[in-house]
């Protein structure tokens, strides 16, 4: 039992919890006990009172309030029981869960509003005669602006709001929850699933061999770092974000600021990547989509960064497909693509830590006696990769031998997604929050800023998007 407990004091096993927890209720649905059908769904809205409403029909006597209401509930409960495995502060967590939902929901309210979120077929039915057309997917955008504000203009709420402030805790859940739905999706052109596995595979090996020993040459040779700060600075840089850098400090035993001083770096670019690359995709690739979800989950350091790239860059290139192309290409294919790369990336972490792991101990480090355990790959791996894996295969299983139930399994995959939604709000706001300009100058990182900015914005998102050409050019997701 205490093994268990010392598991689940992991974020990464936690979040395997959570997202399994929420997946096996949805499955109650194909059937015949829909468990998750309260769930609050927000929809694009011109009437406020039509904002938001019970997933299921068969609860519509719930309501807007009583669906919201549950769903927080449910979400409160589910998410203190998460931090009490963690052992955190319950009380001060909860408090802080409490107003994160509020502000993420408000915000995820506000971007489906009509004149931003109504894409062409829906302007017509809504009665009005223009709209931004980016779909409620701009929730997100302003989740994350809102957290930048509570982070740079309100440092005494953000510390309120630090016990429940768990970015990777949400974006790792919500990943675990969404594999469900792509192994739905999968099943509908298995073909196409199978590519984008081959190519994100590829894709990311050749990036690994490219990104990690240019940024690695780049701090040494010209900025003079040692070996301590340039080996997680270029795994942070060309990897994995917050998650490689933390990894590979471990593996070559870096004293822990080198990490923390990386992972704030990390935290910031993937912001300002955020910010921009969906922007950019969508104004130059929005005939190659899966060139830019690939483009993605290659150019952005963090898993909650890349997801939500991946997921505004599919809104608004579907929506652009739409309105200019006349092309209904289906949901959800572009953020597979940024997820398959990404969570490739995350798979190998472990094996590069390994790697590292010896080459500092039998040819940096030379300390005679010392063996390194494959023991350190899994203790490196990031779980809730598993849970993502189990998610996806069980309902593409599932679809595959009970072909007479794909579309109930669907609509379980509907309500599960629900919450997926809502945690990467969570995500959006939360890192907003823990992006904190001012503090991070103070400590001193103009150094190792320079280097982030000249290999990301010098080469890697560049090499990125070639890499992601040249696997993914004329790769198209299927059209509805």
């Amino acid at each position: 039992m205490s093994r268990v407990r010392a598991l689940l004091r992991s974020e990464d096993w936690m979040s395997v919890c959570v997202g399994l927890l929420v997946f096996l209720l949805a499955m109650g649905l194909p059937f015949g006990v829909d468990l998750l059908g309260w769930a609050a769904k927000p929809a694009v809205w011109v009437d406020a009172g039509k904002a938001v409403g019970p997933m299921s029909k068969a609860y519509a006597a719930l309501g807007p309030a009583g669906s919201l209401g549950a769903t927080f509930l449910f979400l409160l409960a589910l998410m203190t029981l998460a931090a009490k495995g963690l052992g955190l502060d319950v009380r001060r967590f909860a408090t802080g869960f409490s107003l994160l939902f509020a502000a993420s929901f408000l915000c995820l309210l506000a971007g489906h509003f009509a004149y931003v979120a109504a894409t062409p077929d829906q302007i017509a039915g809504l009665g009005i005669r223009w709209s931004l057309k980016l779909t409620g997917e701009a929730g997100f955008i302003l989740a994350l602006l809102a957290g930048l504000a509570v982070g740079n203009f309100s440092p005494a709420t953000a510390r309120r709001l630090e016990t429940a402030t768990r970015p990777e805790l949400f974006i790792k859940s919500a990943i675990v929850i969404m594999g469900a739905s792509l192994g739905t999706k999968a099943v509908e052109a298995l073909g196409l699933a199978s590519a984008v596995m081959f190519r994100g595979l590829a894709a990311i090996v050749e990036a690994y061999l490219i990104y990690w020993a240019v940024v690695y040459f780049v701090a040494r040779r010209f900025f003079g770092f040692s070996r301590e700060w340039a080996a997680p600075l270029a795994s942070g840089i060309s990897i994995c974000g917050v998650s490689a850098a933390i990894a590979t400090g471990g593996a070559i035993r870096a004293r822990p600021v080198v990490p923390i001083m990386v992972s704030s770096l990390v935290v910031i670019f993937a912001v300002v990547e955020l910010v921009l690359l969906p922007f950019a995709a969508n104004a130059f690739l929005y005939r190659e989509p899966m060139v830019a979800g690939a483009w993605m989950g290659l150019a952005v350091k963090t898993d909650g960064g890349a997801m939500a790239s991946g997921a505004i860059t599919e809104s608004l290139i579907r929506a652009r497909a739409l309105a200019e192309l006349g092309i209904q290409w289906k949901e959800g294919w572009i953020l597979m693509t940024t997820t398959t790369v990404k969570v490739f990336i995350d798979v190998f972490i472990g094996v590069w830590a390994f790697i590292l792991a010896v080459i500092w101990c039998t040819a940096i480090e030379r300390r005679p006696g010392e063996r390194v355990s494959p023991v350190e790959i899994w203790q490196r791996f990031p779980k809730f990769v598993l849970g993502y894996a189990a998610t996806f295969l069980l309902m593409l299983g599932l679809s595959l031998a009970l072909p007479g139930l794909q579309r109930e399994l669907a609509a379980a995959a509907g309500e599960a997604n629900v919450f997926r939604q809502l945690f990467f709000a969570l995500t959006f706001f939360a890192i907003g929050v823990v992006t904190n300009f001012r503090k991070l100058r103070e400590e001193g990182i103009g150094k190792l800023a320079a280097v982030y900015v000249l290999c990301l914005f010098g080469f890697i998102i560049w090499v990125g998007l070639f890499i992601s050409w040249i696997f993914f050019h004329g790769v198209h997701p299927p059209v509805v």
